[in-house]
């Protein structure tokens, strides 16, 4: 497999991705996968991850850094904007279709954790995107909006978007805001704030196992605000008949997200449930990795095929 470093822009910003390639031989243009980043996750992560196991099965496979986030450009830095994810989505759908080494009626997407949610979204309204595929989707505004879970009382978002305002009112005077930190100093603090998800997600981003230095470690406070309104779920039933895959562990607090939107696709479906995996175990852990990808392949396989 081979990897090229390569830049396309997304509403006039340029996102930074690797783009894998296939090493076995093939007759013709390939079919071709988008693979988007968790919310704070950068194409090194486990994005990355997953197009390399795809380019092994022979998809080129597109992972790639979300505007204003790792070495992409946008400023300012760490802002989290659904709009634009949404669009870089799209945008990199457009860069594979200017791509001799694959074919445009055949690309799908591939959304993880946040991504999954945008990745609904931007199909929704890309007819060039073919089929759809999820691992531990999230919307990541009902995220906000309503915790992990979904229990989360709704006082705690509302004193969200009051920090938000003072953080705009602050950059209106001149002076530099706050900024939102995503994660606390110990996995001990991670856990009183975020139970064994929040915990999880420490250990993922902040220890040996997945930390990367252009990991995002803290969204600036106008990101909240922008989630205030943003609904990924919305618009799935405009994917139609176009095929929907949805990966979820069994042990995955945000699995309620999962299936609310496989509830909303109105065409062929089908929801995997990984016995054993939390949400994050689906980033890295090979067990779980290894399941999720072979499902996901022959998903691509039958539904980016020259006949489908």
């Amino acid at each position: 497999m081979a990897k090229i470093d390569i830049t396309f822009h997304s509403a006039g910003i340029p996102l930074a991705g690797h783009l894998h390639l296939p090493d076995t031989p093939v007759e013709g243009p390939r079919p071709a996968i988008v693979v988007g980043h968790p919310g704070t996750g950068v194409k090194e992560q486990a994005a990355g991850l997953y197009a390399r196991h795809l380019a092994d099965r022979g998809f080129v496979a597109l992972a790639y850094d979300a505007a204003f986030q790792g070495e992409s450009g946008g400023e300012p830095r760490g802002l989290e904007d659904p709009a634009q994810r949404v669009e870089d989505l799209k945008a990199a759908v457009s860069f594979l279709t200017s791509r001799g080494e694959v074919d445009p009626e055949r690309i799908g997407v591939l959304g993880i954790c946040a991504s999954g949610g945008y990745a609904l979204s931007a199909t929704a309204g890309d007819r060039r995107v073919k089929a759809v595929a999820t691992v531990s989707a999230v919307d990541v505004a009902r995220q906000f909006r309503l915790g992990a879970d979904g229990a989360q009382d709704p006082a705690v978002f509302l004193g969200m978007l009051d920090a938000a305002a003072r953080a705009r009112t602050v950059e209106a005077r001149g002076e530099e805001p706050p900024v939102l930190t995503l994660f606390p100093d110990t996995v001990e603090e991670a856990y009183a704030l975020g139970g064994e998800h929040g915990a999880e997600g420490f250990e993922y981003y902040r220890t040996e196992r997945g930390r990367h230095p252009r990991s995002a470690g803290s969204l600036t406070w106008n990101s909240i605000d922008r989630m205030a309104a943003f609904d990924a779920f919305a618009p799935i039933p405009l994917i139609g008949r176009r095929p929907l895959l949805m990966i979820v562990g069994t042990r995955a607090v945000t699995s309620w997200m999962s299936i609310d939107a496989f509830q909303r696709a109105t065409g062929p479906k089908e929801i995997y449930w990984l016995d054993g995996a939390s949400h994050v175990d689906l980033y890295d852990k090979k067990n779980y990795v290894d399941h999720a990808v072979e499902r996901i392949a022959r998903f691509f396989g039958e539904n980016l095929s020259r006949t489908a």
